[in-house]
């Protein structure tokens, strides 16, 4: 199984946009993983590199903006599953739900 592993902090001013998947341990631990490529961050989800993921947000160093994207990311989450034909993982329910654009 693959491994989620921190990736190197960018120094400031460098003009990248970087993800970082928000990950539940336990009730009372979360971990933030940075990832410096959106596809990496989803494939890695889809192939249960994090247990309990609650949000993705996407930075940029340089423009210091920063967004959730937890329903985009779901949506794609969900399409490729769909295009797979698999059904949604386990691991992965919970975040597709929580961030569907179809909830009320």
């Amino acid at each position: 199984m693959l491994e989620a592993v921190p990736s190197p902090v960018v120094p400031y001013g460098a003009d990248q946009t970087l993800f970082v998947v928000i990950d539940r341990l336990d009730e009372a631990t979360e971990i933030r993983v940075e990832r410096n490529d959106l596809d990496t961050a989803i494939s890695e989800m889809v192939a249960g590199c994090f247990t309990d993921p609650i949000k993705v947000i996407s930075f940029n160093t340089l423009e210091h903006w920063m967004h959730d994207i937890s329903t985009d990311v779901a949506g794609e989450i969900q399409a490729r599953c769909d295009i797979d034909g698999m059904t949604l993982p386990d691991y992965l329910s919970d975040f597709v739900e929580s961030h569907s654009e179809s909830r009320s």
